[in-house]
């Protein structure tokens, strides 16, 4: 459930993971609080186009707006998925789905939220990785990826995330990057963004990682000065399934993460809470 006061409010989530039935319990029970509440979903619904479909229809009925970007689970070509579209394609056929619900994603004109703490621009990012987070003393992916082996600790990106007609992820990554260096370009320089990615915009929250190896699969160095070169108010992100608010050279960032069953069971507060990003609840400590 939502906390915070009324009126209108913007919210994130991330990392859903429906394929739970306990977190798919979770979003049974998401509501707004008012009825001009957005929620901003930051990727990994689920792996299956039926099962992310379903949770974004679920959400696009309750809130006003519903905001999405991809995670890599969103990607991934599924074995038990009955659609088996791989890398672009399987992309385009997610921004389609959410188009025939009313859910923007980063295909779409960047939404202003004109509600408490606005007007601001939010912007879903789609922008992938490209193994430059790498683990210390490497110094090239084969390096890392190498070491991550070693460890067994290896995203399954590895076997489950195509990224054709691209020959490699990276070059996917560098596409998604240039692109929306384009468009965020074209907005107004004073208009404060908050952008909505899956993978964080610079590596400092990987940095409590209990595999650091893992970070390789966590974004791009591409976008470290991304939040000094925008004017960025908040930077909404999950993957990582740590939630928690850190800042990086005075901005703001929400890990906003559900997480697996077994990782929120651990936690005192309870399961499923929304991140409110605006207005904005009060510093990180």
């Amino acid at each position: 459930m939502a906390t915070g006061g009324a009126g209108p409010q913007l919210w994130a989530v991330s990392d859903l993971h429906i394929g739970y039935a306990e977190n798919r319990d979770l979003v049974e029970a998401m509501r707004p609080e008012s009825d001009g509440d957005w929620l901003l979903v930051a990727g990994d619904v689920a792996e299956t186009v039926e099962d992310i479909r379903w949770a974004l229809k679920t959400l696009a009925g309750r809130f006003a707006r519903v905001i999405w970007t991809p995670g890599n689970h969103e990607l991934w070509t599924h074995p038990s998925d009955a659609v088996t579209l791989r890398g672009v394609a399987r992309y385009e056929h997610l921004v389609e789905q959410c188009r025939e619900l009313g859910v923007l994603t980063p295909e779409d004109p960047y939404a202003i939220w004109e509600g408490p703490g606005g007007p601001v621009a939010v912007a879903p990012l789609f922008l992938l990785y490209d193994y430059s987070f790498l683990p210390p003393g490497r110094t090239t992916k084969d390096e890392g990826l190498e070491y991550a082996y070693g460890t067994g600790v290896v995203c399954t990106d590895e076997r489950l995330l195509h990224p054709d007609p691209y020959p490699t992820r990276e070059e996917w990554c560098r596409a998604r990057v240039a692109e929306t260096e384009r468009r965020l370009a074209e907005l107004p320089g004073d208009l404060p963004l908050v952008p909505v990615t899956h993978w964080p915009l610079h590596r400092h929250p990987t940095e409590v990682l209990w595999y650091p190896e893992f970070a390789m699969w966590c974004g791009t160095v591409l976008t470290d000065d991304w939040h000094r070169r925008y004017p960025v108010h908040t930077a909404v992100y999950g993957h990582l399934h740590i939630p928690r608010t850190t800042r990086q050279d005075g901005v703001r960032f929400e890990e906003v993460s559900v997480g697996y069953p077994r990782e929120w069971r651990k936690r005192q507060e309870p399961p499923g809470r929304l991140r409110r990003i605006l207005p904005a609840e009060g510093p990180a400590l």
